[in-house]
């Protein structure tokens, strides 16, 4: 399989015949505090198997299920976290973007825009987005095929920024269900932009509890092999922590996401954070922010000593 083409950002190099890179941190900011013990966290756990780290956290997330759902901070008290933990951290930061408005803003503070998969189409977001500068990470519609991407990546490119990455997230296959098609790695490849594998979402059950998202986490581990078999440059994960409002909702679960140690060895190593009390779990939550448990099933946690 052909190499992608190479972005360098700051002294990573994404993409090429690079090694595989790590985009990993909260879906959404829940503070804070929460954010920056995130990053300190993953990036160490990162950096002890010597992956490429990028934090990505979310100030706003505009499409939840429910308008009761958590959304995040908004836009600028999240840019203000995300730019401190950028500064003092030394990370590249991720986030993503739901309107034209609020590209050059996020530009300011974050070294790639990421353009959701719902939105993936809206010519206007990509175009501002590109005319930033930053690198564009769009998100691949649940709804579109992967050759389809062309058009995407072409209006992006448009504007003379060839800075692209493209991210499979798995494909509606009838009501409240994904499924990740393997073939689409090598057909997104072909256009030559580095290709990211976002793996915890693709296992997402969408609005399958109604008012929320259920998910089917056992299937994360799997499938980020297969995506690093199929010649992903990047399997990104989305890790959620438990929020819970005044109400006492649970609004997120944990979750494990799994990272690759080299391109040369083609395995994984799964990212066990500690947990309050000190030991290092890997635990079968969902993995959406406002997901909730399928019928029938609960989350199991595995956990070891540290």
């Amino acid at each position: 399989m052909m190499p992608t083409h190479e972005i360098q950002l700051n002294s990573l190099r994404l993409g090429g015949n690079n090694p595989l890179f790590l985009i990993a941190g909260p879906c959404v900011i829940e503070s804070e505090s929460h954010a920056r013990s995130m990053a300190e966290r993953v990036a160490k756990i990162a950096a002890d198997a010597q992956v490429p780290y990028i934090f990505k956290a979310s100030y706003d997330k505009a499409n939840r299920s429910s308008v009761k759902s958590f959304r995040g901070p908004g836009l600028i008290e999240g840019l203000r976290i995300l730019n401190k933990i950028k500064s003092e951290l030394k990370l590249p930061i991720l986030t993503d973007i739901h309107d034209a408005q609020q590209a050059a803003p996020a530009a300011e503070v974050c070294d790639i825009l990421q353009i959701p998969a719902f939105l993936s189409r809206q010519t206007d977001l990509l175009l501002a987005a590109a005319k930033t500068g930053r690198i564009v990470n769009v998100k691949k519609a649940q709804f579109v095929s992967p050759w389809d991407m062309t058009n995407v990546a072409g209006k992006i490119a448009s504007t003379g920024n060839n800075k692209i990455i493209l991210t499979e997230r798995g494909a509606s296959f009838g009501y409240q269900n994904l499924v990740v098609d393997m073939r689409s790695f090598p057909i997104l490849k072909r256009l030559g932009y580095p290709v990211v594998f976002d793996v915890t979402h693709s296992v997402q059950l969408p609005g399958g509890q109604g008012h929320a998202s259920g998910g089917q986490p056992e299937f994360i581990e799997p499938l980020a092999r297969a995506g690093v078999a199929a010649g992903v440059d990047n399997p990104c994960a989305a890790r959620a922590t438990q929020r819970t409002l005044a109400t006492g909702a649970p609004l997120e679960r944990r979750m494990t996401p799994a990272i690759p140690d080299s391109r040369r060895h083609q395995n994984l190593v799964i990212l066990r954070l500690p947990d309050e009390g000190g030991r290092r779990t890997s635990t079968s939550g969902s993995c959406h922010p406002d997901s909730q448990p399928l019928p029938g099933t609960s989350h199991q946690s595995r956990v070891t000593t540290s």
